[in-house]
């Protein structure tokens, strides 16, 4: 068998040349990161983008670490006097860590174990007579071992030895327990119940009171939920390697057969038979059950912290890369009851003009001052925009807003609600007291509020990405991947918008490639010192910032105002190029820029050399043609209907304009200008199946969404984006929907097997309200999904 590289095993499974990945792996160890080698060395890697290059960075990882084992049983199996050639290719072509284990398993030293003292006790001939010659008889073969000086007293000490050696020969047979964890994996469920006395105490897992799902198909926030019922005392786990049956076991089970299979074990009335069918049953039972439903818990929880990662990563991507409102004097608002509602204005450049707390709502209730107040600090500082924590008083809040809209129209202001998560982790960090000195810290988060409207990316980075709260079960999941993930969320995000090198924080710079927490310190330490970088060049005066720093950051980091290369994405190793496109059009830089007419011209092959190869002089091409073009969408707040602002003012079948507000397995949360998100079903998105909401929507996106039905009991709103579809009043809407017809949330439905809920799944649960996260139970509350 021919062994592959690590790096072929990561281009066979992204589907590119081993070339490419050598190369990319080359780059990487040589301290490039992810966004510079996917901009900057196209050419080196083929092409490879920044996905690949995530996925082969952790593959690469997990490979090396498999190498690192596969060494390390290699030498011990080898000091043991036990590495044959057919074990050591064995070792070499094992594929998975759990794989190497599974081998590794019979040569693992280990303390004692019964099979062990049976075998110093000499028992293990007798163990392979009864299994290579079911024809002996077990107690007549078995009196030839009795020994008292070897402490086998009887025959039945002498087949409980034998039978111990086997339980042990079948538990650590890698092919059998392999196929066996994957059969089990593929049709075994788990289970739980409430533990008794606990059913008041933990009845936010009420739905998993008397649950069972499959292990292959459960989603990762079921997972997540029953390992968390189990930790609170509150649910009891059970693994059942079998799919539900309504008829009761009769005989050994298909995986006792599968042993008795792989060790030529049948019962064929012959004097052993029963006894190894006995001897199988136990091993079974007894041994292997326990480890492949450890095994299966591990790999339970392995699937839906990566799957968790995933969501969260995916929500953070949203967030970071939301539309930004741009440098436009911004009111933000932190809403509360008691303690009012914080306000902080910020002028074009994010710098804090004037701070206030007003106490419009109860037990205050000074509505009209608060209004005035609002009202001349936007005239004095000419604010345009109006930034809405979502958090506690949200709603009322934003009322309070439409109606400062509504009595002051000459003022001309817009408002947004925006996601204050991690708000108050900013206003209590070290960074917030040193950025706004001597400010309360409960003004901090208004500050915060407003700048993340203006631009969400520059805002949040200075939050640790656990803290802003759009993940699931974040503190149930492993804090080393959820960290790494977001942090690579967080650079590759920063590094496809650029940053503009004399207005960025410390935080900030910091996600730039190539720039450690230090370096942008010293960064801005310099600029506050000798003023604002007015080239690229002059950043390699900067102390500490060295050739390989420069080279990495280079590209990413934005200065306006002097040579417009410099403002662009286009590298400064690549200006040569830049150049002679310039000199070849007979046009001056300053002209070029932004004329397609003549850009369009040029053939990207003409300026092909051997340094820089096709893909990088198209993109410079493309960067000359908009330079320092930014990636997020433009900022766009949606038109609420007239005369639609309470839930009462709905009626099915309304066409209405909206905002994503939040997006979830099962749907997509709307803000519809009535104080109430309302949920678009997963089913309600599309005509198309959707398998994830985010193909569709994403939050932030401004949407045109049809009612159709309104729960005012619950006050629960019921959407679809498909707008052709008929509406029943008091039913679902009509047309095609996904998933075998599965009804929108609230509709009905039967309760499916173990408890599912009423929908099979997928409206918002009682466990999926609470323990979620911050950011979306807001957006479950909001929905009105009170948990």
């Amino acid at each position: 068998m021919v062994v592959q590289s690590v790096e072929q095993r990561i281009a066979e499974e992204l589907g590119v040349r081993d070339g490419q990945v050598t190369a990319a792996v080359g780059l990487l160890d040589g301290g490039a990161t992810v966004p510079f080698v996917a901009r900057y060395r196209k050419e080196v890697t083929g092409g490879l983008d920044d996905s690949q290059l995530r996925t082969l960075e952790e593959r690469l990882g997990y490979l090396r670490e498999l190498e690192d084992r596969r060494r390390t049983v290699l030498e011990s199996v080898r000091e043991q006097g036990k590495l044959d050639p057919a074990l050591e290719a064995q070792i070499m072509a094992a594929d998975t860590k759990a794989r190497l284990e599974d081998i590794y398993l019979p040569y693992k030293p280990k303390r004692r174990t019964k099979a062990q003292i049976a075998r110093e006790a000499g028992l293990e001939p007798l163990a392979d007579l009864l299994l290579t010659s079911p024809d002996t008889d077990p107690a007549a073969a078995a009196a030839g071992f009795v020994d008292a000086a070897r402490e086998v007293a009887d025959t039945t000490v002498a087949l409980e030895g034998a039978r111990a050696i086997l339980v042990e020969r079948f538990a650590e047979d890698a092919d059998l327990i392999g196929d066996l964890r994957e059969r089990m994996w593929k049709q075994g469920r788990v289970g739980s119940k409430v533990r008794a006395g606990k059913e008041e105490e933990g009845a936010k897992f009420s739905d998993y009171f008397d649950f069972s799902g499959s292990f292959a198909s459960m989603p990762s926030h079921r997972v997540l939920a029953l390992f968390r019922g189990e930790k609170e005392d509150v649910l009891t786990l059970s693994i059942d390697p079998m799919p539900p049956t309504d008829e009761p076991p009769v005989g050994p089970t298909e995986y006792e057969r599968a042993i008795a299979h792989r060790f030529g074990i049948a019962n064929r009335g012959r004097p052993a038979d029963t006894w190894l069918a006995d001897t199988v049953r136990w091993a079974w039972r007894t041994k292997i059950l326990v480890h492949l439903g450890i095994d299966t818990r591990m790999r339970l929880r392995a699937a839906a912290e990566d799957e968790a990662v995933r969501v969260f990563a995916a929500n953070l991507r949203d967030l970071l890369l939301a539309a930004p409102a741009g440098a436009r004097a911004t009111m933000g608002l932190d809403p509360g009851f008691r303690t009012g509602v914080k306000v902080a204005v910020v002028d074009a450049t994010g710098q804090v003009v004037a701070t206030d707390v007003i106490y419009p709502h109860v037990p205050q209730n000074q509505w009209d001052r608060s209004i005035e107040t609002l009202a001349r600090l936007a005239a004095a500082h000419r604010v345009e925009l109006v930034a809405i924590g979502n958090g506690t008083a949200s709603r009322e809040t934003d009322r309070l807003a439409a109606e400062l809209i509504k009595r002051h129209p000459q003022l001309g202001l817009t408002s947004a609600v925006v996601s204050e998560a991690g708000a108050s982790v900013y206003s209590a960090s070290a960074f917030a007291s040193q950025e706004l000195p001597g400010m309360d810290v409960s003004l901090r988060g208004a500050v915060s509020i407003a700048r993340r409207l203006q631009d969400p990316l520059a805002e949040l980075v200075k939050i640790d990405p656990k803290s802003i709260g759009v993940g699931q079960y974040q503190h149930d999941i492993s804090q080393v991947a959820l960290s790494r993930s977001l942090d690579a969320v967080v650079e590759d995000c920063v590094n496809a918008v650029g940053v503009d090198v004399n207005t960025a924080s410390a935080p900030l710079l910091t996600r730039v490639s190539g720039i450690t927490a230090s370096l942008a310190e010293s960064i801005v330490t310099h600029r506050d010192t000798h003023g604002a970088f007015r080239s690229r060049t002059a950043l390699k005066d900067v102390p500490r910032l060295g050739p390989k720093a420069f080279e990495q950051a280079a590209g990413f980091l934005r200065i306006t105002g002097g040579d417009p290369l410099d403002g662009s994405a286009v590298h400064p190793e690549a200006y040569p190029v830049a150049r002679r496109m310039v000199q070849a059009t007979g046009h001056d830089l300053t002209s070029l820029i932004g004329n397609s007419t003549v850009l369009q011209s040029i053939s990207p092959k003409d300026f092909v050399d051997g340094k820089f190869g096709l893909p990088t002089v198209t993109d410079i091409l493309a960067e000359l043609d908009k330079p320092g073009r930014d990636p997020r969408p433009t900022f766009r707040t949606p038109t609420f209907k007239e005369g639609v602002e309470e839930v009462k003012d709905l009626r099915p079948g309304m066409t209405l304009e909206g905002v994503v507000t939040n997006v979830a397995a099962f749907g997509a949360f709307i803000d519809i200008g009535v104080h109430q998100d309302g949920l678009a079903h997963v089913s309600a998105l599309s005509k198309s199946f959707v398998r994830d909401p985010r193909e569709v929507v994403k939050p932030g996106d401004v949407v045109m969404v049809k009612v159709l039905d309104v729960d005012m009991q619950r006050k629960r709103i019921s959407l679809t984006l498909r707008l052709d579809d008929e509406v029943t009043p008091g039913g679902p809407a009509t047309g095609p929907r996904q998933g075998g017809g599965r009804p929108a949330p609230g509709r009905g439905g039967q309760r499916g097997n173990g408890g599912q809920g009423r929908d099979g799944g997928n409206r918002p649960r009682r466990d999926e309200g609470a323990p979620v996260n911050s950011a979306m139970a807001e957006a479950l509350r909001r929905a009105g999904y009170q948990g």
